[in-house]
This record gives C-alpha cells, structure tokens and sequence, in this order.
C-alpha cells in the first residue's frame, strides 16, 4: 500500500469519527497556535525596534542620567544630573563626535487653548534634535539656533496635539500655555506613533534654553544622544563619551552610555528568553496533544483488531500495518497543525488591527513550516507504540478477536 493510498485510508477513518477527531486535535491546535502567536509577537516587536532604529540612523549613542547604575557605600558620592555642560565637552572633546543632542523630557504636562486641556509631554531640546531623530513636519518649521539662543517662547508640537485642541484650523502663530509660560506655536510633526516606549506625536519640543531658564531654573538634562560621522566609529564614540564623563564627575558611574548595536543586542537577549518561556507553553500544549494522539489511536488499534489480522491473513506485512497507523497518527496531527496555524496567524492579525499597529505582529513563513513541521513530528513519535502494537498482532488472534 502507497502513501497516497494510505493517506487516503487516514482520512476516511477520521472522518468516521469527526467528533472523536476534532477533540483529539485541540493540543496540537493549541499547541501550535502557540507557538504561532508567541514567534508572531516576537517577530513583530524585533522588526519594530529595528525599524524604529533605522528611523534614528545606526550612527547614534545614547547617554542617560542613571543614579541607580551602581550602589553606593557609606560615603560615596555621585552625581546630581548631567548638563548642558557635558554635552559641551563631549562636542569639544570627542573627536569622532558629530553632533550631540542633550534633551530634558518633563512629566507628565497640561496644555491649555483657549480653555480646551490635554495631557502630554514637554520635551526641551536643541535644533540638532530634528536632524537626530529624523523629525519630519507636516505644517510650520522647527525652532532655530537664534530660537535657541534667546530663549524663544516658540513650540512644535506632536500631531495628536494638534488634532484634540486645533481639529479644524491650522494651529502655527497660535498661543498654547504649559507650566504657566505661553509658547507661540511654530511647527506641527507629522504622525509618527508610538517609538521606544514613547508617544512622539502627544510631545511638544521647546528650546532647551527655553525649558530651563523659564521652567527649571537650571542647567541638568535627563538624556543625551550623540552622533557619530561613520557608523563604524560607533563603539569608539562611546568610549570616548564614557571616558569624558567619568573624568567630568570623578569617576562616579551614575550615567549610562550605550550605542544601538550593544541596546539591539540587550534587546534580542530579552526576546529569546520570552520566546524560551512562550515556547515552553506551546511545548506542553503539544506534548498533552501528542498523548492525546496516542491515546485515540490506542483505542483505534483495539476497535480494529479485526480489520488488522484480516490484512495479514491476505499478505499484509508488520511493515504495512505500522505504515498504516503512522500514517493515520502523522495525518491527524498534520491537519491539527494546520488548523493551529491558521488560528495562531487569526489572532496575531486581530491583535495588531485591534491595536491600530501599537503592538505589531508579524508570522514569519518559516514560523509556519515549523510548526506544521513539530505538529506531524509530534504525531509520528507518539503513534510509534499504537502502530508498533498493531504491527506485533497475532493474525489469529486479531481474527477471534470479538
């Protein structure tokens, strides 16, 4: 007897039990749904924060005000924030340094027009901001160095703040108030969503200058990125900034240094144990599936015992019987596969139109060869001893069987 032969013996018998069928491949369903579902997130969030990466450019490190980088003895000192100052020495003394962007992300910011409010974030920064960070706006410009030096009361602003308090009207030469100082309105961003666990488009940017002298009242900054001029000199860039910083603030390590390449690779460290953990899951809903598979088809030997030693007593050999029942198992499990599949590829799609993109997913076609490809593996190892059992009947005996 053929494969297709076979198959098509498969099929009948599980089509004679539908209901029996259907129950029996729920593991295997849910197994590789699974498994779909956790590589589909995975997936989605990887080319994400890679797409978000290339968006700032692969020449870009990153240097952050961070207090709780170390512990602290009895003693010790550390420093209270980075400064303007700072990203001065790092653009005098950084060699392979071609632009510095030192920022002042706020909490959480009230603005107010005309009486209408909305919630976001005040950002101050420099001109260089936009070009770091590929700032692209839909209506307006973006503040100048002349902005910057004078303290300009001037603001650009994300698009969803532009659309909840100027829906209808062009909000550039407009007054829009925040931490009791008025900003004139220069600039609108285009929507850009959500990037790095932020929300770009409900951020309003002012001169940093701006931001410290009339809001602050100091110099510090939270955040700083640097440019380098060749993406190769990346990794030496930010030694260089490790090395200014520490002389700077007397060897006290509170600030953290990183370039894409080493947060890219934290990244991915992060995702393959969630994959790991999500794996484990689909792992155990296929292992309960593959007892299930062996159970049913256990029983199958026993309801067809007859059937068994009537093929031997016409010339069928112990090969052909554990052919047939693999076959069975293997086909049983396949079609659970694919059914896995497509309910794994359904809910990753629902998830990411549900969210509008803000939790992206994305099924990899080598994603679904795997799974179909475990789901019959699956079915092959535990319909081993049912079709082993099968293949070992006595014919006789199978005859008399009752």
């Amino acid at each position: 007897m053929g494969f297709f032969q076979s198959l098509r013996v498969a099929l009948s018998c599980l089509a004679a039990n539908k209901l029996r069928s259907i129950l029996t491949m729920l593991g295997v369903i849910i197994g590789v749904a699974s498994v779909i579902t956790m590589v589909a997130f995975v997936e989605g969030i990887r080319n994400q924060v890679i797409k978000e990466f290339e968006e700032m450019g692969s020449r870009l490190v990153i240097i952050f005000f961070s207090p709780e980088e170390r512990k602290r003895g009895e003693g010790q000192s550390h420093i209270e924030f980075l400064t303007i100052e700072d990203a001065e020495a790092i653009r005098r003394e950084c060699p392979l340094v071609s632009h510095v962007s030192p920022e002042l992300p706020m909490d959480e910011t009230e603005f107010d027009y005309s009486g209408e409010q909305y919630k976001g974030r005040l950002v101050g920064c420099q001109p260089e901001f936009a070009r770091l960070h590929n700032v692209k706006l839909e209506s307006g410009r973006f503040f100048s160095q002349d902005d910057y030096d004078s303290w300009a009361k001037v603001a650009v602003i994300g698009s969803t703040i532009k659309k909840e308090l100027w829906p209808n009207e062009d909000p550039v030469g407009k007054a829009l108030r925040a931490r009791g100082v008025t900003f004139t309105v220069i600039g609108v961003t285009k929507r850009k969503g959500r990037s790095m666990g932020t929300d770009p488009d409900k951020e309003v940017y002012v001169p940093l200058t701006t931001a410290q002298k009339r809001i602050t009242g100091d110099r510090r900054v939270w955040v700083m990125w640097a440019q380098t001029a060749d993406v190769r000199d990346t990794e030496e860039a930010a030694d260089q900034i490790w090395a200014v910083l520490m002389r700077r603030h007397g060897n006290q390590p509170d600030f953290t240094v990183d370039s894409q390449s080493r947060i890219l690779q934290a990244i991915g460290r992060i995702l393959a144990m969630f994959s790991i953990v999500l794996g484990g899951v689909g792992g155990l809903s296929l292992l309960v599936g593959g007892i299930g598979i062996m159970n049913i088809m256990l029983v199958s030997v026993t309801e067809r015992t007859r059937e068994i030693g009537l093929r031997k007593a016409v010339g069928a050999k112990r090969r052909h019987i554990m052919f047939q029942f693999l076959t069975e198992a293997m086909t049983l499990s396949g079609i659970g596969g694919l059914f896995g599949i497509a309910l794994g590829a359904g809910l990753s799609w629902a998830v990411d139109f549900g969210t509008k993109g803000d939790m992206p997913t994305k099924v990899p076609l080598w994603a679904a060869a795997l799974g179909f490809s475990f789901a019959c593996a699956v079915g092959i190892f535990f319909g081993l001893y049912p079709a082993w059992r099968a293949a070992r009947m006595d014919p006789i005996q199978a005859l008399r069987h009752e």
